[in-house]
């Protein structure tokens, strides 16, 4: 009798066995989560570097409009005191304007020695030419009293040789007068030319000095993303500046973070924007610091950013408890406390359900089955959501019971209608 019971169990199980597996049926468990009445702290998690606030920014300088080639960069991270070296641009093509500008400088220099030499030996010439202009005046002056005592043609010569005299006189004044406006001139323009070419000579010195980028104070160097580099696909981090990189005019290079301000600089999804706002408190962990957490508070929030399906914007904030163990670069966790609700129902995040733009959750019924309930979104962070339209102590669905119910249905099976 045992043996032939003990055949009929395994026969009963066989059985069951093959009928599961004939009709597919087996049993989901779906995750449930209670409806819960009390206060929520709604916070925002993201990541951020560490930088210090109101950085001294080293820039390019204005060349020209002529591209620069870098030959000595400091490694991001690294300590510097004030005016040392950060940063070194291949001075060739200014050298050889100065060189240039040399040349043309000394060759003026001389040009206008020679034209003030010349002006000064003409100078002499028509001073001398100007006296014996007058001698003659005078004599013929001399002569012209003597005509009463001549006869008529004589003193009519004499006359005549008074005015001729006059004539050459006055007309050696008009040229010399004429000739010294003209070698001004002369002496103005090679003066021209020369402060032209001491310019472009002083213009290539600082040039040439300006592309030696020198710390301003002490500090450690963080080297800027060089965006002059082609990004064809979204979300490629760019590189660096480094050694040999071709760098514009204007354009960032390097900066100098002032430690005594620590700020952190973060990327967050644009979802959160609208609950985020300046002043706001902040938990900021230091990966490379761990076992203590520093508070800080949101100090700026710049503009939105990045492509369609992951829309980010920029937010700094202002560590406010910084420590000597910092340093620019470190990457660091935040999470910003957005809100602080009392006597609020709240449910884990993944419970909320959305279609055509409502809400509603997957509430348990007395039988064990589900059915939908229509709810108010209040507010969400990424891990609950605040809601009104339900009960302390309900329980929701974590995940869409529907689906389980299609793949438990047979086809062409009847399926809960979503809330309308």
């Amino acid at each position: 009798m045992v043996v032939v019971a003990a055949l009929a169990s395994a026969a009963f199980l066989y059985a069951m066995r093959a009928w599961r597996d004939i009709t597919g049926a087996k049993t989901e468990i779906i995750p449930t989560a209670k409806v819960l009445l009390g206060d929520v702290t709604l916070e925002v998690s993201a990541r951020g570097e560490l930088r210090g606030g109101n950085p001294e920014v080293l820039i390019a300088p204005m060349t020209g409009g002529l591209d620069m080639h870098l030959t000595s960069l400091k490694e991001s991270g690294s300590e510097v005191r004030a005016e040392e070296v950060v940063a070194e641009f291949d001075t060739t093509e200014q050298e050889y304007r100065l060189r240039e500008a040399e040349d043309d400088l000394a060759e003026t220099e001389q040009r206008l020695l020679y034209v003030r030499s010349s002006n000064e030996a003409q100078e002499e010439e028509d001073r001398f030419l100007m006296l014996k202009a007058a001698d003659d005046v005078t004599l013929a002056e001399l002569e012209v009293r003597k005509n009463p005592l001549l006869p008529l043609l004589t003193a009519r010569q004499n006359t005549l040789a008074l005015d001729a005299a006059k004539d050459r006189l006055t007309q050696l004044q008009h040229n010399i007068a004429n000739r010294q406006a003209t070698d001004s001139a002369g002496v103005a323009v090679q003066e021209a030319a020369k402060r032209r070419a001491a310019s472009q000579a002083g213009t290539a010195r600082e040039n040439i000095e300006a592309m030696t980028l020198r710390a301003h104070r002490d500090g450690y160097v963080s080297i800027r993303q060089n965006t002059n580099q082609n990004m064809t696909f979204f979300g490629m981090q760019l590189p660096t500046y480094q050694i040999g990189d071709t760098v514009r005019p204007g354009m960032a290079v390097a900066e100098i973070p002032d430690l005594r301000n620590w700020e952190i600089a973060a990327r967050i999804s644009e979802l959160d924007r609208g609950h985020i706002s300046v002043g706001q408190s902040t938990g900021i962990r230091i990966v490379a610091v761990p076992g203590r957490q520093y508070l800080g508070r949101v100090k700026e929030m710049g503009g939105t950013s990045g492509p369609a399906w992951n829309r980010v914007f920029d937010c700094k904030i202002a560590i406010q408890d910084p420590s000597i163990e910092l340093r620019p670069g470190m990457s660091s966790n935040i999470v910003i406390t957005t809100d602080r609700l009392k006597g609020v129902l709240s449910l884990p995040a993944q419970a909320l359900f959305e279609n055509d733009g409502k809400s509603f959750v997957y509430v348990r019924e007395r039988n064990g089955g589900f059915s939908t309930k229509a709810v108010t979104l209040v507010r969400r962070n990424e891990m609950r959501v605040v809601v009104s339209g339900l009960e302390e102590g309900q329980v929701v669905a974590l995940s869409n019971p529907t689906e389980t119910a299609k793949k438990k249905a047979p086809a062409g099976g009847a399926m809960q209608a979503l809330p309308k």
